[in-house]
């Protein structure tokens, strides 16, 4: 199919690009921006002046930005092993709902993800029933157990585009350097999951005034900082890359500028639920509301913010995290920790720019060109010419109330139901192929 996208605002940091403009698509590929006056339109059909054979379906992009298919590199599809909470399908359908094309799924499975057995069964699943573009991320260790490296070599051969312990961080730090020293000749990143297990593992919210006052064992920052900053160390003296997960504190964002600024190869992400809530949003004993990293003070949301503003982030993820009802509807203390955040991820993140704390070119660099760069997705991220016919409409003004009884995610667990929030992708466009329009 060709597409012809027009009255779109055209938005692609790969490029500069921030204009009114017309998107041409033919087949799978981006062919690029072209003059709208080039062709006939017809209502849905369009014809090439020159050459009336030449047709394509018409898609008006009136007060929408036109941007490059969103992608998300910190996902948990729960398959195999966990299909109740969520499947290559329901999570794919679901990350087209939410803006994404491409999502990166971790290998908190059962089995866990690390061998090419369980790596190939991923891509061929997500290829044969699935939606948005899936691409695996690898254990660190045999198991996530922390002990013995992987089969690093053959993990990425099958597929693999990073190896992470996901919720589980690399404790051994001869581990940690082992497998950074192993992957710095395949270039792709370790990401891990900067925690100091011996100060949190009491604890079950941020520690702070909320903590007291609900009497709950609290996590203190140092838990995440202390493991930040040794993760850091061991990069520099590799010189390999280290992408750090989920960051929530002041003090890891005021280290990652320190170690960006003398060159060391460190990148680090944010969730949608860290800028959008601080640890008041626990109270009542919200397990909805419990993450791990948890939710922090406002004074560490508010880092949260400055750190994306001035470029210490580097991009944008959901950790979408689907549980099933009665993992979450028990004591805050046996609940399991995750939000499914693959449907609120664009509404929430809008709010950055209506508040104005970034700005729209800034918002898809970290939502799409970025985690594309992070884990070397070719031909993501952009709408240069050649570049695969990933798109993502945005009307950054509809109205709308989150309902998590709409979700196409098995998961229904959000501290968002109910929130009206302002602006969502209306349609995904993922190797040429069009996605829903919901915003008739």
């Amino acid at each position: 199919m060709n597409i012809l996208i027009i009255n779109g605002l055209l938005i692609d940091p790969s490029q500069d690009i921030e204009r009114a403009g017309a998107l041409l698509i033919e087949d799978t590929t981006i062919t690029g921006i072209v003059d709208p006056a080039l062709y006939t339109i017809q209502g849905e059909t369009a014809y090439l002046k020159s050459d009336k054979d030449k047709r394509c379906t018409v898609i008006d992009a009136s007060g929408m930005w036109v941007v490059p298919g969103l992608v998300d590199m910190h996902v948990h599809l729960r398959d195999p092993g966990y299909e109740y909470k969520e499947d290559i399908v329901s999570g794919t359908r679901a990350a087209m709902n939410g803006g994404f094309t491409s999502v990166c799924a971790m290998p908190n499975t059962r089995p866990v993800n690390d061998n090419k057995a369980i790596t190939g069964y991923m891509i061929a699943k997500a290829r044969e029933t699935g939606f948005a573009h899936l691409f695996p991320i690898a254990a660190v260790s045999k198991g996530s157990q922390g002990t013995e490296l992987s089969e690093v070599y053959d993990l990425v051969d099958a597929g693999a585009v990073a190896i992470s312990d996901d919720g589980l961080p690399v404790s051994s730090a001869d581990l940690l350097r082992k497998a950074l020293l192993y992957i710095k000749p395949l270039g792709i990143p370790l990401i891990d999951h900067p925690e100091e297990v011996s100060l949190s593992k009491s604890g079950y919210m941020n520690e702070g005034i909320a903590s007291v006052k609900m009497g709950l064992n609290g996590i203190p920052q140092s838990a995440e900082s202390v493991a930040v900053a040794r993760d850091i160390m061991i990069a520099a003296e590799t010189g390999s890359r280290l992408h750090l997960a989920h960051l929530s504190t002041r003090s890891s964002f005021e280290l990652v500028r320190w170690a960006k600024k003398l060159g060391i190869p460190v990148t680090c992400e944010v969730t949608t639920n860290h800028f959008s809530l601080n640890d008041d949003a626990v109270d009542g004993y919200n397990t909805n509301a419990k993450l791990n990293p948890p939710l922090r003070s406002e004074q560490d949301r508010q880092a949260v913010l400055e750190a994306l503003a001035d470029g210490t982030v580097d991009c944008i993820v959901t950790d979408h995290a689907p549980h099933g009802y009665d993992e979450k509807e028990v004591e805050f203390d046996k609940a399991l920790n995750g939000i499914s955040g693959l449907e609120t991820s664009v509404g929430l993140s809008l709010k950055l720019v209506h508040e104005r704390v970034i700005s729209r070119k800034r918002l898809v660099q970290l939502m799409s060109q970025a985690p594309s760069a992070i884990v070397n997705l070719k031909n993501k991220g952009s709408l240069k010419a050649g570049a695969d016919a990933d798109i993502t409409l945005i009307d950054p003004e509809t109205a709308w109330v989150v309902d998590k009884n709409k979700f196409l995610s098995k998961g229904r667990n959000t501290p968002f139901h109910g929130m009206g929030l302002k602006g969502r992708a209306i349609m995904t466009i993922a190797g040429g192929t069009i996605h829903g329009n919901t915003r008739t």
